[in-house]
C-alpha cells in the first residue's frame, strides 16, 4: 500500500504522475512528503524556488539533510518576517511567517519522536503560526482547551472577516503526522474565505499534545472533540447549530467517530478515508518509513502492538448514530487506494447516513492523498459542500 498505481519505469529523475510531482522516484515516501509541501505553496505555505533550492541541496534519502535544508529556509523566513514586522511591513512579515511555519513542519518530519530537535523545531513553527494568525484581521486566537490531568489541547481559533456577527464554525483535525499548523493549507484558509470561522486543533497524539504533554493517540476521539465543542459554546460569536468537524487522513476516522458520538456536531467531513485501520496496518510492508510515527503516536514498543491496538478503530457499530450531512472526499490516486473510501461510503449509506462521496480525479489534479498535490481544490470542494449544507448558498 506504500506504492502508487502509476509506475513509469525505473526513473532516476522527477516526473509528473497522476498523483502529482514525484521528485525522487527511488524514494517514494520522501517524494510524497516533498509533494505535500510543494502543494501547500499555493496556499501560502512556501515559495517554489525556495523548496526546490532546498531539495537540490539534499542528499536523497538522508533524513539529516532533509532537516538541515528545510531548517535553513525556515530560519531565513522567520528572521526576515520578524525584521519586516519591526519596520512596519506587516503583510510581508505575515507571508514570511506562514512560509516559515510550514518549512519548520517539514524540517521536523523525519526526526525521531525523542530527538530534542523535534520539539525545538516544532516550537519555532508554532511561534511563526502564532505570529501569522495574530496579524490577521480579525486577529486569530491561541486557545488552550482543558483536557485531562492539567494537559490542555491547543487550538487556533480564527474568525472570518466575511461571515457576520455569529458564524458557523469548522473544527479541523489532522491525522497521524499532520498538526494544527498545517491545517490552514488543508481546510482553514478555505473556511474563512467563505464566511466560516475555523478552529484548528491538536488532538491527542498530534502536534503540541504529544510533543509537550505526551498525550498519545486514542480511538475514542470524541473525548477530545467534545472538549472543543464545550469551548466553542462559551463563545458569543459562533452559531451553535452550525458546528462542523473535519479530519484529514487518519483524522478522517477521528472526525466521523466524533460526529457519531457527539450530538452537537451538525456536519462532518472525512478528508482522505480510513475504513478498516487494522487491516490497513496488517498489509503495510515491514520497516515502512512511517512505522516510527505509529510507535510514537500510540506509545507502543512494536508495530505488532500498534496493529492490535487499532482493532478498536471500528466504525461499524456506530455509523448508524450519525444522521446529519457527511462528506467523504478522496483522491483517485490516493497512496492508500480508493477501496477504503468506497467501503466507508457503502457502510455509511447502508446505515442511513446522509452521505456524499467525492473522488477527485487525475484530470482535475488533487488525486493524491488528501489532495496534497492540489490542496486548493480540496478546500474548494469541502468548504463549498459545507456552506451548501449549512446555508443553502454561498453569500460571500
Amino acid at each position: 500500500m506504500n506504492k502508487h498505481e502509476y509506475n513509469p519505469g525505473n526513473q532516476e529523475h522527477g516526473y509528473f504522475a497522476p498523483f502529482g510531482w514525484e521528485h525522487w522516484p527511488q524514494y517514494p515516501m520522501w517524494s510524497y512528503q516533498f509533494r505535500r509541501g510543494l502543494g501547500e505553496i499555493q496556499e501560502g505555505g512556501g515559495a517554489v524556488s525556495e523548496v526546490f533550492q532546498a531539495a537540490n541541496r539534499m542528499t536523497p534519502g538522508d533524513d539529516e539533510s532533509w532537516h538541515k535544508e528545510y531548517t535553513r529556509i525556515a530560519e531565513r523566513n522567520r528572521l526576515r518576517g520578524n525584521n519586516e514586522y519591526g519596520i512596519g511591513h506587516v503583510q510581508t512579515a505575515r507571508n514570511c511567517w506562514l512560509r516559515a511555519a510550514n518549512y519548520y513542519r517539514q524540517a521536523e518530519f523525519w526526526l525521531d519522536g525523542n530527538d530534542p530537535r523535534r520539539i525545538e523545531t516544532f516550537d519555532k513553527g508554532e511561534e511563526c503560526t502564532t505570529n501569522f494568525i495574530k496579524s490577521l484581521s480579525p486577529a486569530g486566537e491561541v486557545i488552550d482547551i482543558p483536557y485531562e490531568d492539567g494537559k490542555p489541547l491547543r487550538g487556533y481559533f480564527i474568525r472570518s472577516p466575511y461571515g457576520g456577527e455569529k458564524q458557523g464554525v469548522l473544527i479541523s483535525f489532522g491525522g497521524l503526522d499532520s498538526h494544527k499548523d498545517e491545517l490552514w493549507f488543508m481546510t482553514g484558509h478555505g473556511a474563512i474565505q467563505r464566511g466560516l470561522s475555523v478552529f484548528m486543533v491538536d488532538g491527542p497524539g498530534q502536534g503540541r499534545s504529544i510533543r509537550h504533554h505526551g498525550l498519545k493517540g486514542r480511538y475514542d476521539f470524541e473525548v477530545a472533540a467534545s472538549r472543543c465543542v464545550d469551548y466553542l459554546l462559551t463563545r458569543k460569536d459562533i452559531d451553535e447549530k452550525r458546528i462542523a468537524i473535519s479530519g484529514s487522513s487518519l483524522g478522517g476516522y477521528y472526525a466521523i467517530r466524533a460526529a457519531c458520538k457527539e450530538p452537537r456536531i451538525a456536519a462532518c467531513i472525512t478528508h482522505g478515508a480510513i475504513w478498516d485501520f487494522h487491516e490497513t496496518l496488517e498489509n503495510w510492508q515491514e520497516g515502512h518509513p512511517l512505522e516510527r510515527h505509529f510507535l510514537w503516536v500510540f506509545g507502543k514498543e512494536t508495530i505488532e502492538e500498534v496493529i492490535e491496538y487499532v482493532r478498536k478503530f471500528d466504525l461499524r457499530p456506530i455509523l448508524k448514530d450519525f444522521k446529519k450531512p457527511y462528506l467523504i472526499i478522496h483522491g483517485g490516486h490516493d497512496v492508500l487506494g480508493v477501496q477504503a473510501a468506497g467501503k466507508l461510503y457503502d457502510a455509511s449509506k447502508a446505515a442511513g447516513v446522509d452521505v456524499t462521496f467525492r473522488v477527485v480525479t487525475e484530470d482535475e489534479t488533487g488525486a493524491d492523498h488528501c489532495q496534497h498535490d492540489n490542496p486548493t481544490i480540496g478546500q474548494e470542494l469541502m468548504i463549498d459542500w459545507l456552506i451548501d449544507k449549512f446555508y443553502g448558498k454561498q453569500t460571500v
